[in-house]
């Protein structure tokens, strides 16, 4: 599996299908453990992910990480982890369409060849891409949808929005985010 990735990495390596490709300090393609059992897609890569060519390591990332390892959860053993794009856009603003679109090939083919049974769609970019819906992140969130190759699709707050609605009091983000990883967690030991 770890060949076939890397083969696709390669490829995505040489991509100037959008006006991203010219501008990425690196491309952030994925990283963690490649398996059949979950995968977390998130938005785009920021300025410490172009940076470093990992995607979720900036302090989003510190954070998601903190909130999967409190499941068990970890990118050496048990998560994959990619974006719907693999290269930032500037200003960390939201990928464009046509930028998604660019990059979906490349994201098709990570889950095509990993066929996970979970896809975690972190944050609105994630769920657009995925979802028919004109409803936003806290409307769709910690619900399952069905995804390609018979997987279990449940958006989730991105963790950078978590950081800038710090209560933890029953009914905030952070106390919702809480409750959709014991979710997940739940049907992950159920596989």
């Amino acid at each position: 599996m770890y060949e076939e990735l890397d083969e696709i990495r390669k490829n995505c390596e040489n991509c100037q299908n959008c006006p991203l490709g010219k501008t990425r300090t690196k491309l952030v393609f994925g990283c963690g453990f490649p398996n059949d059992k979950i995968m977390l897609i998130g938005e785009a890569p920021g300025y410490w992910e172009d940076q470093k060519g990992i995607p979720f390591v900036g302090k989003a990332g510190q954070l998601l990480d903190k909130i999967l390892e409190c499941q068990g959860f970890s990118r050496d053993k048990n998560i994959y982890i990619t974006n719907t794009v693999k290269c930032r856009p500037p200003e960390n603003r939201v990928p464009a369409p046509e930028e998604k679109k660019a990059c979906r090939s490349y994201l098709d083919a990570q889950i095509e060849l990993l066929k996970p049974r979970i896809i975690l769609l972190c944050g609105g970019t994630a769920v657009q891409s995925f979802l028919d819906t004109n409803l936003g992140i806290t409307k769709v969130r910690g619900k399952w949808f069905d995804g390609p190759y018979s997987s279990k699709m449940m958006p989730i707050f991105h963790p950078s929005y978590l950081l800038r609605n710090d209560s933890r009091e029953k009914g905030s983000p952070k106390w919702l985010m809480w409750q959709d990883i014991q979710e997940i967690k739940r049907a992950y030991d159920a596989l």
